[in-house]
């Protein structure tokens, strides 16, 4: 394959400043040369233990200069990363190794959740491994993040694009990454926004100032004290950073800051002009897409405030609004988004363990409902029915219920979002037993299957049942009667 390759990309980057900041993690800061000779030690390792080009190399580990050094080194083999939490229970992780087969887990302890080879977090190659480049090597696709399936079961959404800089510079620019500046990753990078901006930063040389962990008041001190110039966000931080007192905030130097990018979940439209209003519509930007990037849109706080509630046009491919016959509907009418790069253009994702909701056309849907302006701008009107974003992470029923219902006391269950000023939304189950259990029994239960955050955080009992003899739910009227009885508890 013809191009630069991430690896010669970063090489270059420490031949021409090696002493420049490369990453910055809660402990550590590592320059240019050093991270290029510390990547190049570790694929040699990651190669000893059988990495090849083309392999899926695992890396769950949290947040630091380690993860993104991993993701290197996997690069460096032409091998491909494959993000994920390194809080994952034992029977999800299980399910992910099986639909990926890597060659090498990253920050799994040997004799843990899989039988494949692992090396734990804070490996370190021995010291008589060479630091000198590598032959050239190009993953075939530069990316693999994992989501949950409508159907409960994990998702790997591989990216078509090759490891090289001409695959992903154009995005680059999209989002307005700083050529040699400085950002900040404010997210897990097990997730794909996190990881997707925080490699194209790499690759524009910038300096990537990770956080362990989102902290309101900590995020706006490492802005002034590394004069960060872009940030990545979702609506969940936004709040939790204009719910610091308003002296915490004025007396944060941000005047480096030349982009706040939001994405992953809808922001609500008084946080969104409040944002605006605070650090001026120069600075405030929108981007909607899902990890398959069929399609993508980007709205800056000029024309939002022209378009309120929109979150754009499309920069990358085409949407249409379409009604549950495939019809298209009119203009300011409400339906299902369908997304395509372009009539004929190659999918710029492959699924492993699902398939796409795809039309004639190379159209397909993610689940979203919204409408279009007469100027083409795109307004969010909900997800689809099921799913739920808890701080802009995906979490669909189905997942939450198969982990209840494996229960023995439990006879089936009903899984809703329901609304929350923090997260946006949390997760709320109805359940129907089959004999008495503890809140405490169920949820320890649930906690040995699922992340954190896709636990209910509360558990309502149903004396009548679920679901019809079909096993269908009607989840909108479940979740009408949930958030009545929340509001109205005596009535």
């Amino acid at each position: 394959m013809t191009g630069r390759s991430f690896a010669e990309v970063l090489t270059d980057f420490a031949a021409e400043h090696p002493d420049w900041p490369a990453i910055t993690d809660h402990q550590v800061t590592v320059t240019r040369r050093e991270l290029d000779e510390r990547t190049n030690r570790l694929a040699r390792s990651y190669a000893e233990f059988g990495v090849t080009p083309g392999s899926f190399v695992s890396i769950a580990v949290p947040n630091s200069v380690e993860f993104l050094e991993s993701a290197i080194a996997t690069w460096k083999l032409g091998a491909i990363p494959q993000p994920l939490s390194p809080r994952l229970p034992a029977r999800e992780l299980d399910a992910i190794v099986a639909l990926v087969e890597p060659s090498l887990l990253v920050g799994v302890e040997d004799g843990g959740a899989t039988a494949r080879r692992t090396i734990p977090a804070r490996y370190q190659p021995p010291e008589d491994i060479s630091s000198e480049p590598l032959p050239r090597a190009v993953s075939p696709y530069w990316k693999a993040p994992t989501s949950g399936g409508s159907t409960g079961r994990p998702k790997v959404i591989v990216a078509a694009q090759p490891a090289l800089l001409e695959s992903v510079d154009g995005f680059a620019s999209i989002l307005g990454l700083p050529a040699n500046g400085t950002m900040l990753t404010t997210g897990p990078l097990y997730h794909n926004g996190p990881f997707l901006t925080t490699a194209l930063g790499l690759l524009r040389g910038a300096h990537v100032v990770v956080m362990p962990r989102f902290d309101a008041a900590t995020a706006l001190e490492l802005v002034e004290q590394h004069r960060v110039q872009w940030m990545y966000a979702v609506p969940t931080m936004m709040l939790r950073i204009w719910r610091l007192p308003e002296a915490a905030r004025a007396s944060a130097d941000l005047s480096s800051l030349e982009r706040v990018m939001h994405m992953a979940a809808p922001c609500p439209e008084w946080l969104k002009r409040a944002w605006i209003e605070w650090l001026g519509p120069d600075r405030v930007w929108e981007l909607y897409g899902g990890t398959e990037v069929q399609s993508v849109t980007v709205i800056d706080g000029h024309e939002w405030l022209r378009h309120p509630g929109s979150v754009g046009r499309p920069a990358v491919g085409e949407i249409c609004v379409l009604d549950d016959n495939g019809a298209a509907v009119p203009v300011g009418e409400i339906g299902a988004l369908w997304m395509r790069r372009g009539e004929g253009e190659p999918n710029p994702y492959r699924y492993i363990g699902a398939q796409a909701r795809a039309r004639a056309g190379g159209w397909e849907c993610l689940g979203d409902v919204g409408r279009l302006d007469e100027e083409g701008y795109v307004y969010l009107v909900d997800r689809d029915s099921d799913m739920i974003l808890v701080g802009g992470a995906n979490v669909y029923p189905a997942e939450v219920e198969a982990a209840l219902e494996e229960h023995p006391k439990v006879r089936t269950s009903c899984v809703v979002g329901i609304p929350d000023e923090d997260l946006g939304e949390v997760v709320h189950a109805v359940v129907e037993l089959a004999s008495e259990v503890t809140d405490r029994e169920l949820l320890d239960f649930c906690g040995e299957r699922l992340v954190r955050y896709k636990l209910p955080r509360v558990l309502h009992r149903s004396d009548a049942p679920l679901r019809d003899d079909a096993g269908k739910v009607r989840r909108s009227a479940v979740r009408k009667d949930v958030i009545q009885l929340m509001e109205h508890p005596a009535e």
